[in-house]
């Protein structure tokens, strides 16, 4: 069956579950990722038993930390002025 991995068209088994996606897709980290199916995030303790079907969207995300301190955003401004 035909599906979509992070934009790219590809042909795996049928009743591939997410897990199995995962693992044949070689993610990074798989403990940290979250999966969209069709846009829709199913719980990470779905992975096994949800299984894809022909024409699926899959994208693979990963929510990063961190941040800039507020001089770092605007340039040296302070509440949008130059000080």
């Amino acid at each position: 069956m035909i599906i979509t991995v992070a934009g790219e068209q590809k042909n795996v088994k049928d009743e591939l579950s997410i897990s199995e996606l995962i693992e044949q897709e070689h993610v990074e980290t798989p403990e940290y990722v979250t999966v969209s199916v069709n846009e829709e995030f199913p719980d990470r303790d779905q992975f096994d038993t949800t299984k894809l079907k022909e024409g699926d969207v899959v994208e693979f995300l990963y929510f990063m930390g961190g941040g800039a301190q507020k001089s770092e955003i605007t340039g040296g401004k302070k509440d949008g002025i130059l000080e």
